[in-house]
């Protein structure tokens, strides 16, 4: 891939060169033109008014001149050069990024109405409620059941943008449990925005009363978080100027936002990230090495529809790994549930089938392939990711 980027990167090179280069032969022949013209312009100036036979000798001199600079056949060469190579790019990028990849494609079937479905909440998730209510009267669908969950995430995240915390601290109120239970800091990080707005724009009793109020409960597991919001009144109406400027900063009003998003999506039983942003993301980067893998299928004559998996690794972004894998360092294949990873006795691990094949299915004891260990099958125990 990165050889393909820097073929992509040489010819954009040319390109941008013979641009230049172009730019600047047609100024040159611009400047040249006005330098003559200025030049016949004064003459006519200077010359006397009732002599015409002279001034049409200027302009025939001009003429002359204006002939021998061909600014048209100037402008016309360096123009042909930089087409040639701006009609070479475009091949260069098709050859290269290959456009078409409906190569990469297998005819699977997916189910119409969990598709349909999925789409949906991805317009509600981002607040397109009349987008996702026209795609679901479009498809037939029945209304797509997070629609409200999502309408009042929007809403309380609207306001938050404002800075309104009112309905997000109802939320967290009336959520305060499953909250602790999933062991958020929502509620605190809240309650510390409003104190600290309240601080700012009012006076510091007013602020004092309220972390009474709301922030001291929190106080068994908050409380190196409660003594520096304590400390920041001392400083109040210079905080921007305080070892507490951090309070200050946007980035609290974006943690805040982040996690009201990630527990209300797990309170209603939702990804955090949207199914079909984590999906196409994630097809974004497999997609070139599996349309590599397909050009080379075709010479190969292998079926790229009756495959089971496939024959090469797709490496993805640690944010696409959401559970554990294991892959035999003997087979090369991912452990299944019929297929456990299993640990011998000296520790390492292979998979249930490489350790039976070694074994004979436990008729006899092997050696380890990665140390001299000798291994009884019986011995081996299953692990659990």
């Amino acid at each position: 891939m990165r050889m393909e980027l820097t073929s992509i990167k040489d010819a954009f090179d040319r390109v941008s060169k013979k641009q230049k280069l172009s730019y600047s032969k047609t100024q040159e022949a611009v400047d040249k033109l006005s330098q003559e013209i200025e030049k016949a312009l004064r003459i006519l100036q200077e010359a006397p008014p009732d002599a015409p036979l002279e001034h049409k000798s200027i302009v025939a001199e001009l003429k002359k001149k204006l002939q021998e600079i061909a600014p048209i056949s100037q402008l016309e060469a360096s123009q042909k050069e930089l087409n040639v190579a701006l009609s070479k790019f475009p091949k260069i990028l098709e050859k290269t990024l290959n456009p078409d990849i409906s190569k990469a494609c297998r005819n699977v079937e997916f189910d119409t109405h969990i598709v349909n479905q999925i789409i949906a909440s991805f317009f509600y998730r981002q607040g397109m409620f009349e987008i996702g209510d026209c795609f679901i009267a479009e498809t037939g669908e029945a209304e797509c059941s997070a629609r409200q969950s999502f309408m009042e995430m929007y809403q309380i995240l609207e306001a938050m943008k404002k800075r309104d915390l009112g309905p997000a601290l109802n939320w967290a109120a009336l959520n305060s449990e499953k909250l602790k239970q999933a062991r958020s800091d929502l509620e605190m990080k809240l309650h510390s925005l409003h104190f600290l707005e309240i601080a700012q724009d009012k006076n510091s009793n007013e602020a004092l009363n309220y972390a009474r109020k709301h922030i001291a409960t929190f106080a068994d597991s908050c409380l190196p978080e409660i003594q520096k919001l304590m400390c920041s009144l001392l400083w109040n109406r210079k905080l921007d100027k305080s070892p507490y400027s951090e309070f200050l900063s946007p980035a609290l009003w974006y943690n805040a936002v982040k996690e009201l998003t990630r527990q209300y999506c797990n309170l209603i039983g939702e990804s955090y990230e949207s199914p079909l942003s984590v999906t196409v993301a994630a097809g974004t980067q497999a997609l070139p090495p599996l349309l590599k893998y397909k050009s080379l299928m075709v010479n190969k004559k292998q079926d790229w529809q009756t495959m089971e998996q496939l024959p090469i690794p797709v490496e993805l972004s640690e944010e696409f790994q959401f559970h554990s894998v294991f892959v035999c360092p003997v087979s090369k294949e991912q452990s299944t549930e019929d297929n456990p990873p299993m640990m011998m006795t000296c520790g390492h691990v292979l998979c249930k089938q490489s350790i039976n094949k070694m074994s004979k299915n436990g008729s006899r004891s092997f050696k380890c392939p990665y140390c001299p260990s000798d291994i009884d099958a019986t011995q081996c125990r299953q692990l659990h990711f």
